[in-house]
């Protein structure tokens, strides 16, 4: 058992956290927001993942977890300390190191004891080095205190399942001791273990978010090729995925990547390259092909429905991806902004960001039932692939809208099923009669 302190309850911090505590760990979490720290007191969690409000509960009457808003007990109570700190991404590319830098100055100040710091957020390469020579210098001369770096490969929706079954677990350390403390605390995960040099590990992150937005541009590209000559991306991309040196996993066409990650680890990682004066010409492209897609897809509807002017357009799903509660760059936050700017009237639904969404879409008509988001409407937009949308009554639906036009972003149904039900079905790199009408 160590005793163990993560600072930064986001999504990162809080799930981390609590898995470890599972693990059997004496865990604290801290934050310097009081009212956040006040609701995860009570067991109420302020971001949707499933099955964590059920771990969280569970380990707190265990007493294996606790929560804090003084950073410096956090500090003082612990052997390992994870900082998990947001670190956003400025305009120009550059990482937003603020919190970070917060963090260390604490540990320095109310460190009493050796300490092994855990950089789980992700930083810019060189981070994990600086801050060991920072904290050496800051802190009493008499204590140890060695940096590791330790990305996280969770994903929204799925992070739970992700931290107990990892692909891999990946340990960036100078000094083996410390490395090895930091192997031991994750050997019960049963998985791929590889230890590197730190700036390995803080460019694994990046690498990794940058190829996956990498394969996401690129098959949403292809999708562009297969309307201009008639084929189907859904079975160009099973084709591909059947390779086992591609993989099937993100070559789903669709209105492009968002999110927490791959946004600003793309940007980031164009933005070391260019600070180390080279020109990252593929993955400038990966973000350009992303903006593009969003765009792409409101003259997609544009197209469908004519004039929007006065067009009363469902969209369905707001949260970057089905299972969170995210918003952050979601890509229908730019279809709506666009939708607005063409004149059109929107309404929205999403299982469960609508709460969040009320305070982006002020001139939205946010609603909690999908029928009545669909009442008269001129065409359904699908910008979220949620099971509850998928397993809707699509015959009632039909009775409901004014027009039967689907726009469907995410591909989530096939375009015979949509024609049988009477619906112009217009998806993303598949034929159908709106495809054919738009290619002749």
């Amino acid at each position: 058992m160590q005793r163990i302190a993560v600072i930064g309850t986001g999504y990162v911090g809080l799930v981390s956290g609590t898995c470890f505590a599972e693990m059997g760990h004496q865990v604290i979490c801290a934050d310097r927001d009081e009212g956040k720290i006040a609701r995860l007191q009570q067991g109420d969690i302020p971001i949707y993942e499933p099955g964590l409000k059920e771990l969280v509960m569970s380990n707190l009457r265990a007493n294996r977890l606790s929560f804090t808003s003084q950073i410096s007990d956090a500090i003082f109570l612990s052997d390992i300390i994870f900082i998990a700190v947001g670190t956003p991404t400025e305009d120009n590319g550059d990482v937003d190191m603020s919190q970070v830098n917060s963090v260390i100055a604490s540990i320095a100040t109310y460190s009493t004891t050796s300490k092994i710091i855990v950089m789980k957020s992700t930083v810019p390469v060189g981070t994990g080095r600086w801050v060991e020579e920072q904290l050496k210098s800051l802190a009493a001369a008499h204590l140890d205190m060695h940096v590791v770096s330790n990305p996280e490969f969770l994903r929204e929706g799925s992070a739970i399942e992700d931290t107990f079954h990892p692909d891999r677990v990946v340990i960036g350390a100078d000094h083996l001791e410390a490395g090895a403390r930091i192997a031991a605390l994750h050997a019960p995960l049963r998985t791929e273990l590889l230890l590197t040099d730190r700036e390995s590990a803080e460019l694994i992150k990046y690498a990794s978010n940058a190829f996956l937005a990498a394969k996401i541009s690129f098959i949403n590209e292809m999708a562009h090729v297969c309307e201009k000559v008639g084929a189907n991306v859904g079975l160009v991309a099973k084709g591909m995925g059947l390779d086992r040196r591609i993989g099937p996993h993100f070559l789903n066409a669709g209105i492009g990547y968002g999110g927490s990650c791959f946004p600003k680890d793309t940007k980031a990682q164009l933005k070391l390259a260019q600070n180390v004066d080279y020109d990252f010409k593929i993955l400038r492209s990966v973000i350009e092909v992303n903006h593009l897609q969003r765009e792409r897809f409101v003259h997609k509807i544009e197209r469908a429905v004519g004039n929007l002017t006065g067009k009363r357009i469902a969209v369905m799903g707001l949260a970057f991806k089905p299972n969170t509660d995210d918003l952050r760059d979601a890509p229908a936050l730019d279809i709506i902004a666009a939708l607005k700017e063409r004149g059109a009237i929107v309404n929205a639904y999403d299982p469960v960001s609508t709460g969040h969404a009320a305070r982006l879409l002020p001139e939205v008509n946010l609603f909690t039932d999908p029928y009545l988001t669909l009442h008269e409407a001129d065409a359904v937009v699908i910008t979220t692939e949620w099971d509850d949308i998928r397993r809707m009554n699509w015959r009632l639906v039909r009775s409901l809208v004014k027009e039967p036009l689907i726009v469907d972003g995410r591909n989530m149904f096939e375009p015979e099923e949509m024609s049988r039900l009477g619906f112009t079905y217009v998806s993303i790199g598949r034929k159908t009669a709106m495809l054919d009408m738009v290619i002749s």
